[in-house]
């Protein structure tokens, strides 16, 4: 079983390669960024940013075709993309509930 940092690790990479994609695609980017609120020339900056990749990961799990096309073009398999997220900073959906 991996260790927390060699998934973090992991996790990271995946969500490097999805930004790339994104910042690659003249269709993706300009939603992306009108989405986040980021501009352009601010991404190397807000990358270093907590919870930063988390987003960029869970704009590609949010539509279905960027998502497919992503793991088709990447080899990386859709359940591995929703499994990086939750290894991210900030990216554990998971909430303190009250009992």
């Amino acid at each position: 079983m991996a260790n927390a940092a060699s998934m973090r690790e992991e996790a990271e990479t995946i969500a490097v390669r999805a930004l790339a994609f994104v910042a690659a695609d003249p269709e993706l980017l300009p939603r992306f960024l009108a989405i986040t609120g980021i501009e352009a020339q601010s991404i190397r900056k807000a990358a270093q940013e907590p919870g930063f990749l988390a987003g960029v990961l869970q704009f590609i799990l949010a539509h279905e075709p960027t998502l497919l096309r992503f793991a088709e073009e990447t080899g990386t398999p859709p359940p591995a993309i929703a499994k990086a997220l939750r290894a991210l900073p900030l990216g554990n959906d998971d909430h303190e509930r009250s009992t």
